[in-house]
């Protein structure tokens, strides 16, 4: 590879750091071109599977700012760039491992800190965002409904004993006249 395709390359991958929300590392040995093909639709359209250099990858990661990747960086590797939904993807890495044991899931990156596989499997364990954005929402409705009630219960106590004072109001008022 000349010295100028390796700077673009490495140009290519540190764009892709900056640009994702996060990134898996992968180890693919084994794999087939149609497995990967496979993977990649597994992915989703938010997330780019590619096949990388260590040593390049080396490079755009200090130059992204990227830290703790070095020791992940060693064998055949390939790299998830998230840009969507990094529960979606983490899910979908781990079932494809499942169904395929030479994906090995080697660690990643996200929001800047660097993630274990055990950390990236309890990731993928994770509800989706839109159920726990769906949860979060359910939970505000109930406490507002609970705040209305606490707030109307004054009102309704007050209805109540007014009601009652007028009742026995109109039963003394009865009873005097007899």
């Amino acid at each position: 590879m000349a010295k100028s395709e390796r700077q673009a390359a490495v140009e290519e991958i540190t764009a892709q750091f900056r640009e994702s929300n996060a990134a898996v590392l992968t180890e693919y040995r084994g794999l087939t071109v149609k497995q990967l093909k496979e993977l990649r639709r597994a992915l989703g359209a938010d997330t780019q599977y590619a096949v990388v250099k260590n040593t390049l990858t080396k490079r755009a990661a200090d130059a992204a700012g990227i830290e703790g990747l070095e020791d992940l960086l060693a064998g055949p590797s390939a790299i998830a760039f998230i840009k969507g939904d990094a529960v979606e993807a983490a899910k979908g890495l781990r079932d494809f491992a499942k169904a395929h044991p030479l994906l090995v899931i080697k660690g990643g990156v996200m929001d800047g800190n660097t993630l274990s596989a055990a950390e990236i499997t309890k990731l993928a364990d994770l509800e989706s965002r839109e159920v726990l954005l769906a949860k979060a929402a359910g939970a505000m409705k109930a406490s507002l409904a609970n705040a209305a009630a606490l707030f109307q219960a004054p009102l309704t106590q007050f209805a109540r004993t007014a009601d009652a004072l007028r009742a026995k109001v109109e039963q003394d008022g009865e009873a005097a006249g007899e």
